[in-house]
């Protein structure tokens, strides 16, 4: 009798302890490395909201904003070490897990974020999965915006940036993007930027309105160029193995309210680049420069020869349905 009321002690013992691992929450770690007040950062917070109302006590949503747990260069080695679940990385950084991602890169592809979404709806999907063999799967694209250039130096036409040295992605596009203005690219981490530029490590950069003014860009730099050359958009990424083992019903609604935030943060971006923008302006520190017509016709054609250059990595068809998502 002693023998069986204690296998059954035991038996509830295990239940108990089962059942209390079973109620503990899957715990999300969303890690990136901006401020929290731009397009990214507001997508993960409200991320986080969401998946923690619907789905309460069994999912809990961690953000660490400004690299503050993983920096650019250590951030997708952490997601496939299951370090972290979830990641927002700019479109540069996916070059090394698939060669058509350089799309995204390519200078004066999309004349604006319109044409970018209508391209996204279409092409645009088959690239969210194309790294699952690699263990990485795309579930979003958010925008942040067009990019804009940077420097001490007031910059009007190409030959303006010759020889200056510039912050780059890790992005083979980007290099070869300031290589065909004779300008010299440099490889840093986002985090870096602002030192970078004090100290004269570089000269200049390239991002958008957001991130400029977020990181305080413009106590650095005199002069912004609205070239609106180039994308910042990001691909909101899982861990494929973690994602494909969650409950179902937990995974089917995480993907509505990722679909659902992702609607709210490329409808917000604009406002927040705009609004960035006029703060900078508004700040006298630094001069905006805007382009006329034939200024950016001559950006335009200086680095147009990169998509030449990478068209063999991308695909011709590609690249020739980017350019005609232009067309409404």
């Amino acid at each position: 009798m002693f023998k069986l009321t204690r296998a059954l002690f035991c038996a509830a013992t295990l239940l108990t302890a089962g059942l209390a691992q079973a109620a503990e929450p899957i715990v999300i770690k969303f890690a990136h490395v901006v401020a929290e007040n731009t397009p990214k950062g507001q997508g993960a917070l409200l991320f986080k909201k969401l998946a923690e109302e619907r789905l309460p006590g069994r999912v809990k949503v961690e953000v660490y904003p400004n690299s503050s747990l993983f920096g650019d260069g250590k951030e997708m080695e952490a997601l496939l070490l299951g370090d972290v679940q979830m990641l927002a990385p700019s479109l540069a950084k996916f070059e090394q897990y698939t060669k058509q991602i350089q799309i995204y890169d390519l200078p004066f592809l999309f004349n604006d974020m319109a044409a970018v979404d209508r391209f996204q709806a279409a092409q645009g999907k088959a690239l969210l999965t194309a790294m699952q063999g690699k263990g990485i799967l795309g579930l979003a694209y958010w925008h942040n915006g067009l990019k804009q250039i940077s420097a001490n130096k007031a910059l009007h036409v190409p030959g303006d940036a010759r020889g200056l040295k510039f912050r780059v992605q890790a992005s083979s596009v980007l290099e070869e993007q300031f290589k065909a203005i004779r300008a010299n690219p440099r490889k840093m981490s986002f985090a870096e930027v602002y030192q970078g530029l004090q100290t004269g490590t570089v000269n200049g950069t390239e991002n958008t309105w957001s991130n400029y003014e977020s990181q305080k860009v413009n106590e650095v730099q005199k002069y912004f160029t609205e070239s609106n050359h180039g994308l910042i958009d990001y691909m909101v990424i899982t861990n494929s193995k973690f994602w494909d083992g969650l409950p179902p019903d937990i995974r089917g609604e995480l993907e509505k309210i990722m679909a659902e935030v992702t609607v709210e943060v490329n409808k917000q971006a604009e406002a927040l680049n705009q609004s960035a923008k006029q703060k900078i302006v508004d700040a006298r520190t630094s001069e905006v420069i805007a382009l006329n017509p034939q200024e950016r016709g001559q950006w335009r054609e200086a680095m147009k020869p990169v998509w030449k250059k990478f068209e063999g990595d991308i695909g011709a068809d590609l690249i020739d349905a980017a350019d005609k998502s232009n067309q409404p």
